[in-house]
């Protein structure tokens, strides 16, 4: 209609209605500035209100710790955030859940937590919290975690339970020092054939167990042991992690496992035999209290430096490869876990990711929810790993930090990088624990040459069996 109108009155219009115009792109620009995204923002509804959340303890978490008062101080929520053993925070934070005590708001789960605890309800999906402008941070750039352990631990169905927190995995660990001795590499190439290095295989790894195992008062790179030296340690314990590391770093590497594509029971298959015979030999190797070791101990005892040579968890290795912890620090050398050569499937290797998962009994959880995205907020990630010298990254864009590629990190880093690619979340199964005393048992006793690999996989598979015919959720 304005082309109806006389030049003047179009030209008075335009006058009129200008400081209004100019008035409200100033408003917008105000508005838009006042309203960026900010904890602080995001929280001020929140300030004051206290949120527990139950995580657990190693150097890892000890370090986020040392920073969850800047959370408390950029929003006003105050954060008691308390840390537990690994045995510990599995069954109090459990207890709590599932009990609907609501004493903790949020709880850190294994990804083998997630189908017990998704299958009682214990567990609000966070769907609507993530759609929630408000509440939601927009950089916060889900898609730099790392992939599969992310996604295969903290979605399910369609729905999604938390982030990525504690990316977990298995390294190979070795004593660089003795792998490099001249007089140890020249031995070794005498007896095997080929160069000793790293080990890159599993054929590798148990080459050099065999050669590094000696007796008191026998030579190592040129000294006289004061006490039997053993080429590997691993965990034993028939709790721990014993069987998970045995289900990914070995059964899934000889192309079995214990679950079929259906979710059924299959663990008496030729593989498995295989997989748990070659595990089985590496305890003749292997301190002779193996049995009792856990996921604490493994460390200790290379740091101790009894043994040439672990399958261990990367996290653990922050407490023992760094000043003041080991006299052998510095000199370890890292890898991804050796693949089987005589298989060319997908390499596979145990890893444990885990979430912080907000409390069906929880009254708060908008404000766990800011907690939760400020864990894994890039900036926050940064700081973690500057803070501790390294760390255990579940973002990509971690891996190019100048603190990840420290030459005292770098071994270190690479062998978790290789390893994350083979990581998944445990399958979401309601039986777990269940099925988990049961295998934990089997896989002991064959490592103790209590039974055969044989007869180990004909009593897992009936007691599979008697847990659940379809075993996922």
């Amino acid at each position: 209609m304005y082309e109806k109108l006389p030049k003047t009155c179009l030209q008075t219009t335009i006058r009129a209605l200008a400081p209004l115009l100019v008035t409200a792109m100033v408003g917008f620009s105000l508005s838009s500035s006042a309203y960026a995204w900010s904890y602080k923002e995001a929280a001020a509804p929140y300030k004051g209100i206290t949120i527990r959340v139950l995580d657990e303890v190693t150097p890892l978490q000890e370090t986020m710790k040392s920073l969850v008062p800047e959370f408390e101080k950029e929003t006003g929520i105050k954060t008691e955030y308390e840390l537990l053993n690994h045995f510990d925070v599995i069954s109090k934070g459990q207890a709590d859940m599932l009990s609907g005590r609501g004493h903790y708001d949020a709880v850190m789960l294994h990804s083998f937590q997630m189908g017990p605890l998704l299958d009682a309800g214990a567990v609000i999906d966070i769907n609507g919290l993530l759609s929630n402008a408000k509440l939601t941070n927009p950089a916060l750039a889900l898609d730099d975690l790392i992939e599969p352990p992310n996604s295969s631990t903290t979605k399910h169905k369609g729905k999604q339970y938390g982030f990525l927190n504690w990316n977990y995995n298995h390294v190979y660990w070795a004593r660089n020092d003795l792998l490099s001795h001249a007089g140890e590499k020249s031995a070794f190439k005498a007896k095997y054939g080929y160069d000793l290095a790293p080990a890159k295989t599993m054929q590798q790894m148990r080459d050099i167990a065999e050669f590094f195992t000696r007796k008191k008062g026998t030579k190592l790179a040129g000294a006289t042991l004061q006490s039997d030296f053993y080429g590997i340690v691993m965990e034993g314990i028939k709790g721990g992690t014993t069987f998970p590391g045995v289900w990914f770093n070995f059964l899934t590497n000889w192309g079995g496992g214990l679950l079929d594509a259906q979710g059924a029971p299959a663990f008496d298959t030729p593989e498995n035999v295989a997989a748990l015979r070659f595990w089985g030999d590496l305890w003749k190797y292997s301190p002779p209290g193996q049995g009792e070791y856990s996921l604490i101990d493994v460390p200790t005892v290379m740091g101790n430096g009894i043994a040439a040579q672990t399958i261990a968890w990367s996290d653990f290795v922050w407490g023992i490869d760094a000043p003041g912890k080991s006299a052998l620090h510095g000199k370890f050398v890292y890898g991804n876990i050796p693949r089987n050569e005589d298989f060319d499937g997908p390499l596979t290797t145990a890893g444990e990711p885990s979430v912080i998962v907000i409390s069906k009994a929880s009254k708060k959880a908008e404000a766990v929810y800011l907690f939760m995205q400020w864990m894994v907020d890039p900036a926050t990630q940064e700081k973690l790993l500057n803070a501790g010298g390294g760390g255990v990254p579940i973002r990509n864009s971690s891996w190019d930090l100048p603190v990840m590629n420290s030459p005292a990190v770098a071994s270190l880093a690479a062998a978790m990088r290789d390893s994350m690619k083979g990581s998944h979340g445990k399958p979401k199964m309601p039986n777990f624990f269940e099925v988990y005393d049961e295998m934990a048992s089997i896989v002991q006793q064959i490592g103790l040459g209590q039974i055969t690999p044989e007869e180990g996989v004909k009593i897992g598979q009936k007691k599979l069996l008697k847990i659940c015919k379809k075993c996922l959720l």
